[in-house]
């Protein structure tokens, strides 16, 4: 595995540990800020930087980058609800912008299908 297929794999198990703490609902405002900040900082540093891309993986990175601002938004949404009810809504949001994240790194990681 080439050292920058690595990097999305790392990245996919630091989303999945993420989506695994907001799917127990044992999280607050300012620990999503946090882990998102992390996620957004090692994105930038460790992803970001790779040069060497194909188009697909270019495309998949430029959607990773859109989702990972949205997450922010998400999270901001999450802070904001006053009722349980919407605040577990906002985390099913959450969730499942990782999971789409979690998809891209996957299908970056899958070897492309040959065209016939």
């Amino acid at each position: 595995m080439s050292v920058h297929l690595e990097k999305y794999q790392e990245f996919a198990t630091l989303l999945e540990q993420f989506r695994s703490d907001v799917t127990q609902n044992q999280v607050n405002a300012p620990f999503l800020r946090q882990r998102l900040r992390e996620l957004q900082q090692w994105f930038v540093q460790q992803i970001v930087p790779i040069y060497d891309l194909d188009w697909r993986e270019q495309s998949y990175q430029t959607e990773m980058s859109k989702q990972l601002r949205l997450l922010e938004i998400d999270v901001m949404f999450f802070q904001g609800a006053r009722q349980s009810v919407t605040a577990e809504a906002r985390l099913k949001t959450i969730s499942d912008r990782l999971t789409t994240l979690i998809q891209y790194c996957h299908a970056i990681l899958q070897p492309e299908a040959p065209e016939g």
